[in-house]
């Protein structure tokens, strides 16, 4: 076992030692006599002795038996090969991978370049009967032009859903409604697979998909040409689980919770030389129980208060669905690769929604309290099929890929509104809302990589977006008699239409330490907007370069700084456009714009990373100037609503939440990201970023029922800031201890601010039956803290508002592997200046 202990950190160090100070080593240690000129290569070749398979990732040390100081050494590729380059001389060969008795060749003599053959390894029982210790991937590994944050790493999310797991990852916030921003700039782009979300609504599909299911988060904070310009505020990319172990493996993971959370999740995988099958089926079973409070003073011209209405909501979101992801890569040959994938996701859900609003008047003494009841229902159905081509060339990186995906959506939604007062529920109203949206989405794309020479990088590709979305929105009124009344005010049929096509070519190479990378990507964008009811069409056609340069200077070996800059444009989407309005409460509603414009961003990037022995640390410092920024504000829309209590007429105005488009907006502000193990059994992650947002703007609107027009200023400067701290410590018989917390401080806004907000989350696992299973405990919001906390001031209104979306949350998870160890899946390294697995220039 002690051995054990040693053998990964020291096999890390050694490997270290030699990839970095080979050159040194190959220069100031070569024998006497000896030259640069002596160096040969040797190749090879490491199997695993029972199944014949290739070992990847098996280690290859040369030790000079005249010189002990000269070293030399490598890894094997997938297929199990290895080149590595010596200086010719006498050696001692040792070949060995973990759980596996390593071999060791003494007293070579390597004169000319040699390939020793074929190799096997056996698999050493002793070390497979006792607890190895692995060498794990950290949560969060931080790189120059994004950070990776490892899913199966984090006990925190088991259980859990997408959402869940956004919320943990550094620089990045999920709200109480889980709207997602980056570095707290809400204008980012989702990709599952690196393709853009089929879903309709993307928060609420994100709950939907379980963290099971989900690998890796990528996010990058200012992306090459070669990415969707779409984003102001970065990319986001989620990563799905796919096998990549030969033979057939898989996981199964079961989940219970507290509120109601069943769950369970099964990846199956099959690989061969020929083939590689893989499939995941979920099913969920949830209830989140959630509740908000929003206090309002309507004030008189004198600023004195007219009423008060304190409304509390409590509500209880049920779902029930299952999704499915079936999948084959076919190894045509050596060079080519076709893959098929089919995702399948149906959720129905029941989300009863409790309003009661207490009104209160200083001059009268008829106070009342109103109960407004929502009975809703909720039914999505998303399929999605998609299809990969992928040609190697000759030459380590040439490549050509061609994708295609084609998905349709359903999601329907229809609520029945029970309003009445209390005390006279014989005078009660029933409104009936529906929801009835169907999207369907074809996506075409091409990418060529082409290496030039040994440090420069050449890149094209086209990509054609074509997304077709049908809103049917309707609010009535039932009558005494059952029949229904459409309330035009809040009924409409919305259909979108939206042609993106896009080519890019960027060009990237490295002179020395210095690297950099030229992108100009562009846009041609036709949209049509055709609100069928009201016979309001528009058509939006615009076209748009989107230019990008990165550069990174090496200043040590593990230091590194970049400066980076990309052109961005965020566009609005249905729920930004539709006129349809959220009707749960029918003073504080939420419409669309339809007359909202596609804002514009300039975003600048200056970091620094530097690693050391325990230690990654990268910072940044940021820039963005958006022009025609979008901008969510409160206002009266003239309307209100009318209440007889006792015979006595209550008039309530009604409060629209909309987005706009404001001039400008400059926001800066600096990050830092640092990993850190002070000991093997404990790691420490921290993220931390500060903001300053500066929006200029004027808006009008039109108050409807007087035709009054009302001109508002906009101008605000605001700082926040937001970090996150996460600690994981093995305890004593190999328990695991993960603790996360997250501060988001109070920001400022033209019409009030948000209050700060901390919130916590725990978890502890333990591996049992011979690693092959582990067990999992975690309390999501163990505070039962984490709200949406906000105040608004308006000429005619004071609020303040807490929005609880889910309730602390308990889950215990058991996790069983078959014909799978806990972390065989090793980051790949890329050799010289390749690309890596996105296909980023590493410079």
């Amino acid at each position: 076992m002690k051995k054990l202990y040693c053998f990964i950190p020291t096999l890390l160090l050694l490997f270290s030692f030699t990839v970095f100070g080979q050159e040194t080593q190959t220069k100031g240690l070569l024998p006497e006599g000896k030259s640069e000129k002596a160096k040969i290569t040797i190749t090879g070749k490491i199997i695993e002795k029972t199944s014949k398979l290739p070992l990847e990732y098996a280690t290859i040390t040369f030790k000079n038996t005249k010189n002990p100081k000269l070293i030399f050494g490598g890894i094997t590729d997938s297929k199990g090969d290895y080149s590595i380059v010596v200086v010719s001389g006498i050696y001692d060969i040792t070949l060995e991978f973990i759980s596996f008795k390593p071999t060791t060749i003494s007293q070579k003599q390597l004169t000319q370049s040699t390939n020793l053959g074929t190799i096997a390894l056996e698999e050493d029982a002793t070390q497979l009967n006792e607890v190895v210790v692995r060498a794990e991937k950290t949560t969060v590994e931080i790189k120059l032009d994004k950070k990776v944050y490892n899913v199966g790493q984090d006990m925190i999310v088991k259980g859990g859903t997408a959402s869940d797991v956004l919320d943990n990852v550094p620089s990045v916030t999920v709200d109480a409604d889980g709207n997602v921003a980056l570095r707290g700039n809400d204008n980012v782009k989702i990709l599952i697979d690196g393709r853009p979300s089929n879903a309709i609504n993307i928060a609420d599909a994100l709950r939907t998909i379980s963290a099971d299911a989900l690998d890796k988060i990528e996010v990058i904070t200012n992306p090459s040409a070669r990415y969707d310009a779409e984003g102001g505020g970065g990319i986001i990319n989620i990563l799905l689980k796919k096998g990549k172990n030969q033979g057939i493996n898989g996981t199964l993971i079961g989940t219970v919770g507290n509120p109601q959370n069943y769950g369970l999740v099964s990846n199956i995988n099959f690989k061969s030389e020929q083939f590689n099958l893989f499939s995941t089926l979920g099913y969920n079973d949830s209830k989140a129980p959630g509740k908000s409070k929003t206090d309002t003073d309507y004030l008189n011209p004198d600023g004195t208060i007219q009423k008060t209405i304190n409304e509390r909501s409590t509500r209880e979101r049920g779902r029930k669905g299952f999704n499915y992801t079936i999948g084959m890569d076919w190894y045509l040959d050596k060079t080519l690769t076709w893959s098929n994938t089919f995702n399948y996701r149906k959720n129905n859900g029941a989300n009863p929604d409790n309003v009661l609003l207490y009104n209160e008047f200083p001059d009268i003494a008829d106070n009342f309290v109103r109960n407004r009841y929502n009975d809703q229902f909720t039914r999505t159905h998303d399929v999605e099929y998609a299809t990969n081509f992928t040609k190697k060339f000759k030459k380590d990186g040439h490549k050509l890929t061609v994708d295609g995906s084609f998905s349709k959506n359903l999601d329907n939604d229809s609520s029945t509104i029970t309003d009445f007062v209390i005390g006279q529920e014989n005078l009660a109203t029933k409104e009936l809302t529906k929801n009835f949206q169907t999207q369907k989405r074809s996506l075409i794309q091409s990418d060529y990589v082409l290496p030039i020479g040994e440090n420069s990088q050449f890149e094209a590709g086209y990509k054609g977006d074509f997304n077709e979305l049908i809103t049917d929105y309707n609010v009535g009124d039932i009558d005494g008699s059952g029949n229904y009344i459409p309330n035009l005010n809040y009924t409409n049929i919305l259909d979108y239409k939206e042609k993106i096509n896009a080519v890019y070519s960027q060009f990237g190479s490295k002179i020395n330490k210095f690297s950099y990378l030229f992108g100009l990507r562009y846009e041609d964008s036709n949209i049509d907007i055709d609100l069928l009811t009201t016979n309001n069409f528009n058509n939006k056609k615009y076209n748009n370069f989107f230019p990008s340069a990165f550069f990174t200077y090496q200043l040590k070996e593990q230091s590194t700084i970049s400066l980076n800059y990309s052109r961005r444009i965020s566009r609005p989407r249905s729920r930004f456009i539709n006129p349809f309005s959220n009707y749960s409460s029918n003073v504080n509603i939420f419409q669309g714009n339809p007359d909202i414009n596609p804002s514009l961003t300039d975003a600048f990037d200056i970091g620094y990373m530097n690693k050391w022995d325990k230690v990654t640390f990268s910072t940044s410092m940021y820039f963005n100037r958006t022009n025609d920024v979008f901008q969510f504000i409160r206002r009266p829309n003239g309307e209100s609503v009318t209440t007889i209590v006792d015979g006595v007429t209550i008039v309530t105005p009604v409060i629209l939440s909309t987005p706009i488009n404001l001039a400008r907006e400059d926001r800066f502000g600096f990050e830092f990201n640092l990993n850190y193990t002070p000991y093997k059994w404990w790691k420490l992650n921290g993220n931390f970023n500060f903001f300053q947002s500066k929006i200029n703007g004027d808006y009008s609107y039109t108050l409807q029922n007087t035709g009054e027009v009302i001109n508002e200023n906009f101008d605000n400067t605001a700082a926040s800031w937001f970090t996150r701290v996460s600690s994981k410590i093995t305890l004593p018989y190999k328990i695991d201890w993960q603790t996360n917390a997250t501060y988001n401080a109070p920001q400022n806004n033209a019409q009030g601010k948000s209050l700060g907000v901390l919130s916590a989350n725990l978890a502890f696992s333990k591996d049992i039956l011979k690693d092959k299973a582990t067990i999992a405990l975690n309390v999501s919001d163990v505070f039962n803290s984490r709200k949406r906390i906000s105040e608004t001031h308006l000429a005619t209104l004071n609020s303040y508002s807490e929005m609880q979306w889910r309730q602390r949350q308990i889950n215990l998870s058991f996790t069983y592997r078959f014909n799978k160890l806990k972390n065989n899946d090793k980051d790949k390294k890329p050799k010289g200046n390749q690309q890596d697995d996105n296909g980023d220039f590493p410079g």
